[in-house]
C-alpha cells in the first residue's frame, strides 16, 4: 500500500506561496521558513514551503479520499494597502489570475481552492502580506516591510494551528 503524503495525514496544513527569487513573491515561503524555526509546530499541523507547486497539491488534495481539516494559504499579493500589512482575504475574493500583478506562479488556482472550500470538511483560509516591490526580473530578496511582516503573519497562524489542537 503506497504512503500518503504527510500534507493529506494532519488535520491543519499550512502552504507557504511564492517564488523567493522574485523579492517580495517570496513572503509565503518566507514564513513557512520562520515558523519551522522559531516556533513548535504541533503534532496535528504542518507547515510547508510550497513554492511555486501550490497548484499540484491542490490538485493532490482534491482527488484524495484523506484530507486535512483545514488549509492555510500564505502568499504576497497587491490589493493597494500598506506595504506589509498582513490580512485575511475571502477565498471568493481572489482574483482569478494575478499576471497583471506580480506573481510567476500565480495565485493558487482560485477555482480549486473554492472547490475545496465547497466540500464543506475542509476550511480554506488564506493569509496574505502587502506587497511593497516584485522586480521584474530575478532579484531575490524582501523589501523591509515585508520582513518585518513575517512575525506577524506566523504569530495569526501559530494561533490558529493552537485554536485547532484545543478543538481536537
Amino acid at each position: 500500500m503506497e504512503e500518503l503524503p504527510e500534507y493529506l495525514t494532519k488535520d491543519i496544513v499550512v502552504f507557504g506561496c511564492g517564488n523567493v527569487l522574485f523579492g517580495d513573491d517570496g513572503f509565503g515561503p518566507s514564513v513557512a521558513d520562520f515558523m519551522n524555526k522559531n516556533c513548535d509546530i504541533p503534532d496535528h499541523a504542518l507547515v510547508l514551503d510550497v513554492g511555486t507547486s501550490v497548484r499540484e497539491l491542490l490538485f493532490t488534495i482534491l482527488l484524495s479520499e484523506k484530507k486535512p481539516k483545514d488549509l492555510v494559504i500564505v502568499d504576497a499579493v497587491d490589493k493597494g494597502k500598506v506595504p506589509g500589512e498582513v490580512f485575511e482575504i475571502l477565498v471568493d475574493d481572489i482574483p482569478e489570475k494575478k499576471t497583471t500583478d506580480f506573481s510567476l506562479h500565480q495565485f493558487p488556482t482560485s477555482n480549486m481552492l473554492k472547490e475545496l472550500k465547497d466540500l464543506g470538511d475542509l476550511g480554506v483560509t488564506v493569509i496574505v502580506c502587502q506587497v511593497e516591490n516584485i522586480p521584474e526580473e530575478v532579484g531575490p530578496g524582501l523589501s523591509d516591510s515585508v520582513a518585518e511582516a513575517i512575525p506577524r503573519a506566523s504569530k495569526i497562524i501559530y494561533e490558529k494551528l493552537m485554536m485547532r489542537r484545543q478543538q481536537s
